[in-house]
């Protein structure tokens, strides 16, 4: 090639390339791809500046701008997720996880919103910490004009992306005005001993109800899973005056324990005892009744004897009343005809020592000695003497 060649400037200059020199390139590639043939120049010199096809560079330029376009209208959906389309600003339809194309910006727009992770509002205080207070958030007025400070949490997720992303600008600080609200009526209703005892799980399911018929009301999409009272106090500046009353209630209470606990002891006695004083009195009046019946037939037994035979009637019924009589007193016998009335007899201690003498030889095993000493009373001896003696006159 020489240097008068017209075409040696352009190939071996150092500027940027010909963009039409690139595009009869690109041209003659694709006649060589789809088999069609070059024309040729009379001269044998280049092909005609004339392209292939009807298309130029800079159309060629622009159809690449259009896919790239078009391509960044693709998108993926994870799962848990979804995506609100919007266009021109309106809202469109909302997609589910996978992927998805949408008409690319500035036609259509899509917000990418998380359903599966659940946001916790904390409410009276922070960092998960009860200690961190706020006083503005937890302090609350109930029934009783009573001030209580109620620190809780509140869970909660999305139901509808649509209502979240387009009705709910701060979400967090709506749910934590409404979690308030919520509580100030619910507690508002309830008295003081019942919300720091035994309402608590009440008051939260109640709060979580409100909160969601107002969150529902307003459209932010947003479900309350959970409301979770942490602490439910009395306020600092009075928590020792409370202190006080409670242990004054509860010794109230302790006190009535103890007195119902001795009144369960003492009255079932009680009535016991007079239940057992009633039967032993109609056991006595039965035991009565039935010994003065039997006293009647007996006397009227009696009579009928008596009828029959009075002297031997009379004495006997003397004798039976005698043995009576004479059977349950001490005896002495003194003789009074010698005139001395020093010597008597005493009876009932020689048959105590006898029925003791009796029970002691049953108790022993080997049998007593042959000869046993009895030590008689001088006076029974004396008097013994005697009565030989008047029976030997």
């Amino acid at each position: 090639m020489s240097l008068n060649d017209p075409q040696w400037g352009k190939r071996n200059r150092t500027g940027p390339p010909d963009l039409e020199e690139i595009w009869r390139n690109v041209n003659r590639r694709l006649n060589a791809i789809f088999g069609r043939k070059e024309p040729e120049g009379g001269d044998g010199g280049p092909p005609p500046t004339k392209p292939s096809f009807p298309i130029g560079g800079a159309g060629m330029l622009g159809a690449l701008i259009v896919v790239i376009w078009l391509a960044s209208g693709f998108y993926i959906v994870d799962e848990g997720r979804r995506g609100v389309v919007t266009r021109f600003g309106k809202y469109t339809e909302t997609t589910t996880p996978g992927p998805r194309w949408h008409l690319p910006f500035p036609i259509e727009a899509v917000e990418v919103v998380d359903f599966s992770q659940v946001k916790t509002v904390e409410i009276g205080y922070r960092n998960g910490n009860p200690r961190n207070k706020i006083a503005k958030e937890s302090l609350f007025l109930t029934d009783d004009e009573n001030i209580i400070d109620i620190q809780f949490a509140v869970q909660y997720n999305l139901k509808s992306a649509a209502d979240y992303s387009f009705n709910a600008r701060k979400p967090d600080d709506v749910v934590a005005q409404v979690a308030q609200t919520a509580m100030s009526e619910v507690a508002g209703h309830s008295q003081m001993d019942f919300a720091l005892y035994e309402g608590r799980a009440q008051i939260a399911t109640e709060t979580e109800k409100l909160m969601q018929a107002m969150l529902d009301r307003y459209g932010t999409g947003i479900y309350v899973q959970k409301v979770t009272l942490q602490n439910a106090l009395p306020p600092d500046q009075v928590a020792a005056a409370f202190d006080d009353a409670v242990k004054a209630k509860q010794d109230r209470e302790r006190q009535k324990n103890e007195g119902q606990a001795y009144a369960n002891d003492v009255v079932p006695r009680a009535r016991g005892q007079a239940s057992r004083l009633l039967q032993e009195a109609d056991g006595y009046n039965a035991s009565v009744t039935q010994r003065a019946d039997g006293d009647a037939s007996r006397f009227r037994q009696i009579l009928v004897e008596y009828a029959k035979a009075p002297a031997v009637t009379r004495q006997r019924l003397y004798i039976d009343m005698m043995q009576s009589v004479l059977g349950n007193s001490s005896k002495v016998l003194i003789d009074q005809k010698n005139g001395n009335n020093l010597l008597y007899l005493p009876l009932d201690q020689l048959l105590k020592q006898g029925a003791a003498g009796a029970a002691v030889a049953a108790d022993v095993a080997r049998p007593a000695p042959p000869e046993t000493a009895v030590t008689v009373d001088p006076r029974t001896r004396e008097l013994s003497r005697n009565r030989e003696a008047g029976a030997g006159r």
